[in-house]
């Protein structure tokens, strides 16, 4: 039986080697075909967690907002956020406390904030001069309140939490712009505001960025639902439905691209083989005279296709690995793993297409009529 399928796989692969250059365009193809299907898949593969990260630069995409009888949240809630997203690669979690401060005679609305966290999660804050270092009194100015002020990074400033309260003085560290309304707002450290504003604990909110698509991230928010209830998670619609989109048209795009390579890549094997019947034609004669039936006609046509597919499914799995690599790193900036299944994916299909390619071919061989072929006709 073994020697049987050894002889079957030598007559095929001498059958393809016999035929070196109209073998080689069909490989090409094939292998082309391979190479960006699986580069394709890959990419869309790997994308929605490499976007993901890219979109962590844009801010949060969770916030976390006092429960409808609550009009703050306080640390501790926070803590059980954290605790309930363990499962979640979190960026960061920033908390926030909003109040309004005295600057200068001047009322504003201040936001005491941790700006190591902040860093992390906002880095689109652009910021002249320096962030507010911890432990010293340094304040970040939003640009239009600077611009008010007439104040630059490096001047002091004055700040208390309202008429009658302690006056302080405080070193501007940078002006941020955001294009936002932090652009009116200004800044300091979450202890220095809870101290200023005798509100030790609270909060207003916090701002969660979390790498996730948007169902993991629907999931997230149900489970801080259930088991943080002194707190409303809420998405941050724009930026979740900008990555809904954004995958949306990738989607399309790999779908479109997919279809449009198989049928290039079947009509050029199929061509390939209806070439090779036709120059084949008086040797397909002879062996249905000397007693080939049918039957061995078609398994070693098919058999030609699916070597064909194998090998360039093979060729086009590792150069689709390349390919999918060079475009996540040029646009993410980092590399990607390698996943077998791909190469079993590249290769199923590279197989379906040439054995499809193989069908019409195949029919003409079964259709030559070996009495007519050896008249010379």
């Amino acid at each position: 039986m073994m020697s049987r399928y050894k002889m079957f796989f030598i007559m095929v692969a001498n059958s393809l080697l016999r035929r070196r250059a109209r073998m080689a365009i069909a490989l090409l193809a094939v292998a082309v075909g391979a190479t960006i299907i699986s580069g394709m898949i890959t990419v869309y593969k790997e994308v929605p967690e490499q976007m993901g990260r890219a979109f962590r630069a844009y801010g949060a995409n969770l916030l976390i907002l006092p429960g409808k009888d609550a009009g703050v949240i306080h640390e501790e809630d926070v803590s059980a956020v954290s605790k309930a997203l363990s499962d979640y690669e979190v960026v960061g979690i920033t908390p926030f406390l909003y109040d309004t401060l005295l600057i200068n005679h001047q009322t504003v609305m201040a936001g005491g904030t941790d700006f190591d966290v902040l860093q992390e999660v906002s880095p689109y804050w652009q910021v002249r001069g320096a962030w507010p270092t911890p432990g010293e009194k340094e304040i970040l100015l939003g640009a239009e309140f600077a611009s008010k002020l007439r104040v630059n990074p490096g001047d002091t400033i004055s700040v208390s939490g309202g008429e009658g309260s302690i006056v302080s003085d405080y070193r501007v560290s940078g002006i941020v712009r955001t294009g936002g309304n932090e652009e009116n707002f200004v800044f300091v450290s979450l202890p220095d505001l809870q101290r200023i504003k005798g509100r030790a604990g609270e909060l207003s909110l916090a701002q969660v960025s979390v790498v996730a698509g948007q169902d993991e991230l629907a999931r997230a928010e149900t489970k801080i639902h259930e088991q943080v209830p002194n707190v409303e998670p809420q998405l941050v619609k724009q930026i979740a439905k900008s990555e809904g989109t954004v995958l949306g048209k990738l989607q399309a795009l790999v779908l479109i691209v997919t279809i449009v390579v198989l049928v290039l890549t079947l009509i050029c094997v199929s061509t390939t083989m209806m070439a090779i019947v036709t120059e084949r034609r008086r040797e397909i004669g002879l062996k249905k005279a000397l007693g080939a039936d049918n039957r061995h006609i078609v398994a070693e046509f098919f058999g030609e296709g699916c070597l064909l597919g194998a090998l360039g499914g093979i060729l086009g799995s590792g150069f689709g690995y390349l390919f999918a690599q060079s475009v996540s790193m040029n646009v993410f900036g980092r590399g990607i793993e390698f996943s077998p299944m791909i190469v079993v994916v590249a290769l199923v299909m590279s197989i379906f297409v040439t054995g499809l390619a193989s069908l019409l071919p195949v029919r003409i061989a079964t259709n030559v009529d070996p009495a007519i072929i050896l008249r010379g006709e």
